[in-house]
């Protein structure tokens, strides 16, 4: 690889992202490249990669260019390939807007979960089309040490257990997945979210992220949230007509969560781009050794 590369760092309630514009789709990002730029050590640092490409360049995504004009080839840190990060569409959009190939206002983006449909709004913010929530019926228990709580099994496309609580650090550490049962609801393991009180539509939350631990910020984890408390609030739109909105405040920051009665979820938060630069190519070459 001879040639730099250029990259920039970003990040939306401190889930932060190494970005990589690549209109053409010519960069070869093999998973132990991603990795490297991932390590916060020895590499750039960040929770994942925002590969940016016209849909139209990108194989699995030529099929959405009529719809998008960008696409979101989204890495994990580890290197493997996901289909969405809500709090990375924010990022990704911030992107394309300081690029200039993007305005305020409304745009699309392609992601291998789908088409997401985006807003830039003037004050900065970025809100996100999440999809809707699917509710699977069942008791689920989260325990940690002595305390046990019932939870809300929610499902945004990758599962949560949602528990309301009476302080945050009842969650403990949260270096190790809390107990949920029965281990039958979540086959494949879970999200599972600790949820405080603040003021009316209004709570705090901890997650432990299956296979990551604690973090900053969980996109879907406070989708999952807002609609476990709408329905703990008998606030559900489908019931009642009317929008629920919830305001989540994460150790990364705030989002604000709207369900619509039609069942669609819009996430809200910041996005930033804090840096830009070159990936020196004898660095890359070295690291992949």
């Amino acid at each position: 690889m001879s040639t730099r590369i250029a990259f920039l760092k970003g990040h939306g309630t401190e889930n932060d992202f190494v970005i990589v514009p690549d209109p053409d789709n010519a960069i070869e990002l093999s998973p132990a490249a991603v990795t490297a730029l991932c390590d916060r050590r020895a590499g750039i640092g960040g929770d994942g990669v925002l590969h940016v490409v016209r849909s139209a360049a990108h194989p699995e995504a030529r099929g959405m260019a009529g719809e998008a004009e960008w696409f979101m080839d989204y890495r994990n840190s580890d290197g493997s390939i996901a289909e969405m990060c809500g709090n990375g569409v924010r990022v990704f959009a911030r992107y394309l807007q300081h690029a200039g190939h993007a305005a305020e206002g409304d745009l699309t983006i392609a992601t291998r979960g789908g088409v997401k449909s985006v807003h830039i709004a003037k004050d900065g913010d970025v809100t996100v089309g999440m999809g809707s929530a699917r509710l699977p019926e069942g008791d689920v228990t989260v325990r940690v040490g002595e305390r046990d709580w019932p939870a809300r099994n929610v499902n945004m496309g990758n599962p949560h257990a949602v528990a309301f609580v009476a302080d945050l650090a009842h969650a403990g550490n949260l270096y190790t997945p809390p107990p949920v049962s029965p281990e039958s609801a979540y086959p494949e393991g879970v999200n599972v979210e600790f949820v405080v009180d603040r003021g009316p539509r209004h709570v705090a939350m901890r997650v432990h992220e299956r296979g990551s631990g604690e973090t900053r910020s969980c996109g879907t984890g406070a989708c999952a949230v807002a609609v476990a408390a709408a329905r703990r609030d008998g606030a559900d739109p489908a019931v009642t007509g009317t929008p629920a909105t919830y305001t989540v405040d994460l150790p990364g920051g705030r989002l604000v969560i709207t369900e619509r009665p039609d069942g669609q979820i819009e996430m809200t938060g910041p996005a930033v781009i804090v840096a830009e630069g070159e990936i020196d190519p004898e660095w890359l070459e070295n690291a992949l050794r």
